[in-house]
């Protein structure tokens, strides 16, 4: 995600907002918006916030934690003892 990050200072911002978030929809990225090299916050498009809202979702949810912690609890298996499976 991160690697979709662009920035934008204030005054862009401020000039051309409808055009930051059209850019952002089409190259599937969002903006940082800064402020004498302070970052003020973040435009996204909406279907980027929806899909990030959905994720917070899911994330907090009470069955996914259970799982979360369970699968903490399973042995571990190491890339070397992978390799050798598959050989």
């Amino acid at each position: 995600m991160i690697n979709d990050q662009k920035f934008a200072n204030i005054q862009k911002a401020q000039a051309g907002l409808t055009k930051l978030f059209a850019d952002a929809e089409k190259t599937d990225s969002f903006y940082t918006v800064m402020k004498n090299d302070e970052p003020l916050g973040v435009l996204l498009p909406q279907r980027r916030w929806e899909s990030l809202t959905e994720d917070f979702e899911a994330m907090s949810s009470p069955n996914y934690k259970k799982r979360i912690a369970a699968a903490r609890k399973s042995p571990r298996v190491s890339a070397q003892q992978i390799r050798k499976l598959i050989k």
